[in-house]
């Protein structure tokens, strides 16, 4: 069983501890595998997890993301743009990369989620 938790400040691994510690008691009095052993994971969802909300980019607007889109949009032949997130609606989202502002279908965005850098 795997138990995701976010906090905007990051997640520690003393959070992870904190929260599978305050779980065991209420999981094992439900009995969710009806007496089946099972192994409770908790972690963070990542650096890098896809953005699945619109609270999700409206946390992240004026950060780095990067964007995959399912196929090249007209008069382009890329499917991976990387820039700061300006604005995204149920519509468009807007990025700017090389100093200019790009619009994308949402239509066509396959995956959007922070640019993590190494």
């Amino acid at each position: 069983m795997i138990v995701y938790i976010y906090n905007e400040n990051g997640v520690s691994l003393d959070d992870c501890e904190t929260v599978s510690n305050a779980l065991d008691a209420p999981l094992d009095a439900l009995d969710p595998t009806g007496n089946a052993p099972y192994c409770l994971d908790v972690s963070s969802p990542g650096l890098d997890r896809p953005f699945k909300t619109q609270r999700d980019y409206e946390r992240n607007y004026g950060e780095k993301i990067e964007v995959k889109l399912f196929a090249p949009m007209e008069g382009t032949k890329t499917k991976l743009y990387v820039g700061t997130l300006i604005s995204h609606t149920d519509d468009i989202l807007t990025i700017e990369t090389d100093g200019k502002e790009v619009g994308i279908k949402t239509s066509l965005v396959a995956m959007a989620r922070p640019y993590v850098e190494f």
